[in-house]
Formats: C-alpha cells, structure tokens, sequence
C-alpha cells in the first residue's frame, strides 16, 4: 500500500507540476513585481486630464477622481494641488500622471492579487491547494530510509526556521 501511495503522489506531483508550469512563472514573476509595487520600478507615465463637476472639495477629490492614495498638498486660489496633479475648482478641469505597470504585468499583478469577487478566484484557490499539494506529495518522492530523505528533512527543518524567523523578527 505505501508503494502505491507514494507512487501515485509521485505521479501526481509530476504531471501538476507540468500542468501549473505557466502559472507558477506567471506568479513568480507577479510576485516580484509586486514587492516594488510601491515605487516605480517599471511603471509607465501617463498624463491625464479629467473634466469633473466644478467647486468640488478637496475631500471629494479621492471619489472624483478614483485615487485612493490621492493626498491634498496645498491649494492657491482655483487651484488644489495634490499627488502628482492639480484640480481647477472654477473650470472643474483636473490634470494629474497617472503610473501603471505595462498592459502584460499589470494583468498578472491582478490575477495575483485577486479577491473572491473576481470572477476567476477559484484559479487562485486551485492554484493554493495545489501549492499545498506539492509541499505535501514531496515527501513521498523518496523512502523514509534514504540519505536523501533524511538530507532532505534537515532543509526542511531549515526552511520551517527560516520561515518563522521572517515571519516573526
């Protein structure tokens, strides 16, 4: 029975692993990107002007304008000048820049940070448990008795320290 299971989670981790091969780059690579996600490292400018209802308050501005991290640096007259732009009050024009990733990774920056109201977060729920799965099914890649097994549970006791170390200090 044990030769069976292991062979069978063998089986399994292998053709998972070929069939999950895009998806794993796509992650690795949107996860990479992410960790500069605050800068703008890749990021492409573009100016854009908006015509918005005239007199609005700078409060009202983040709404208006769809800027959640939109911050009021001072304001001159007719003029509120914010995060990379300004806003007319009297002409209701507002002129700012605008950052994005390029068309390819911002799509995959997406399917990484998906939530369960997008419409394909089960893809990111399969693709979970079937990281789960290969941590899990990697253990029965070799037999208990083997050096490379025992080899392999001291990187595994290395990898779990390391973890908690990054988690925790």
């Amino acid at each position: 029975m044990a030769k069976s299971t292991r062979t069978l989670m063998r089986i399994i981790h292998r053709y998972l692993g070929f069939f999950l091969a895009g998806i794993m780059t796509v992650y690795a690579l949107s996860g990479v990107v992410l960790i500069f996600r605050d800068s703008n490292f890749l990021k492409q400018e573009t100016i854009i002007t908006k015509q918005i209802k005239t007199n609005a308050k700078p409060n009202e501005l983040k709404d208006l304008l769809g800027q959640r991290r939109l911050k009021i640096e001072k304001q001159e007259g007719d003029i509120i000048a914010f995060t990379d732009g300004t806003y007319n009050t009297k002409t209701g024009e507002a002129i700012y820049t605008q950052r994005e990733l390029p068309y390819v990774l911002n799509k995959m920056t997406h399917l990484h940070k998906s939530k369960s109201g997008d419409p394909l977060f089960f893809l990111n729920i399969f693709f979970g448990l079937s990281l789960l799965f290969f941590v899990l099914s990697s253990f029965w890649m070799f037999l208990p008795k083997t050096t490379i097994f025992k080899k392999g549970m001291y990187y595994t006791v290395a990898g779990i320290v390391l973890t908690l170390i990054l988690l925790f200090v």
